[in-house]
């Protein structure tokens, strides 16, 4: 029987036996394309459709955008990636979503081990009410994780990968709530990968900030592709353009159209999504 590994540190393994052993990851290798993949999978709220039949390959370590006007489905999809529409009463799902060939779904799936190795950073920055320190190392004392040293140096890594060290380090004790807005959505970035997850989510993740952090933010972004799985979604079609190595186009709870970037933004196939690209509807 397998579960969610609730620790991939040093391993790299994300899977283990019910004895501890690990799983290698070798056999994985073989094929990065389907190492996230929607397979038929349609979603609702209660008796309303909000996702119909979408199947896509989300390859790792590239960035893949979600764009399509509001309430396509697009942040459905996203949210059901860590499982967080769970939240919602009445909603249901048909067909599967595998990372790494097992089954999110799978009933010896643990959900909060999933979650770990799917963080998520949302559309409007939300630093708890604590130190900056706090904020980071949030996750792992929940773990049970409470060494100073460990601590220490996640805290280093994790402002260092979300491009922030330099800008808090002698402030760590002070409260999140006195950074600036782009400051507040870095930490939340360098909370949700303290944990190094496989995958980020980020919902809209610029849509607060002003043009220097969103320039820092894409910045960001074209770094941590190095070392985790982004889906971002965005109303913003330059953003998608800069940032993104893959791009879905969801209308209606359809997927119009998944290509490389490139192909999306200059011989898209579908008019539909010419359309919307170029600005005709949406």
């Amino acid at each position: 029987m397998l579960t969610f590994s609730q620790d991939i540190g040093q391993s790299g393994a994300i899977f283990s036996h019910m004895d501890g052993s690990l799983l290698s990851m070798s056999s994985l290798e073989k094929n990065r394309s389907d190492f996230l993949s929607v397979q038929d999978f349609s979603f609702y709220y209660g008796p309303q459709q909000a996702l119909y039949k979408i199947s896509m390959e989300i390859p790792e370590k590239q960035v893949t955008a979600l764009i399509g006007p509001s309430g396509c489905g697009k942040s459905t999809l996203l949210r059901n990636f860590n499982r967080m529409n769970d939240l919602i009463e009445g909603t249901h799902h048909e067909g599967d979503i595998l990372l790494m060939e097992t089954s999110i779904y799978d009933p010896k799936v643990e959900v909060i081990a999933l979650r770990r190795n799917i963080g998520m950073v949302f559309q409007k920055s939300n630093p708890f009410p604590k130190s900056i320190y706090e904020n980071v190392v949030y996750s792992l004392r929940i773990s049970g994780q409470n060494k100073k040293s460990a601590l220490d140096e996640c805290v280093e890594r994790s402002l260092r990968s979300a491009a922030l060290w330099d800008e808090v380090k002698d402030r760590l004790h002070k409260s999140a709530l006195g950074l600036s807005g782009g400051q507040m959505q870095r930490l939340c970035i360098a909370r949700a990968i303290a944990n190094q997850p496989k995958i980020l989510l980020m919902d809209e993740p610029c849509s607060a900030l002003d043009p220097i952090g969103t320039a820092r933010v894409e910045e960001l972004i074209h770094r941590l592709k190095q070392h985790f799985t982004i889906v971002i979604v965005t109303h913003n079609m330059q953003q998608a353009a800069r940032c993104s190595d893959r791009t879905a186009f969801f209308y209606l709870g359809n997927l119009v159209e998944y290509d490389t970037t490139t192909k999306i933004f200059s011989n898209p196939t579908q008019k539909q999504t010419e359309d919307y690209i170029t600005g005709r509807f949406g």
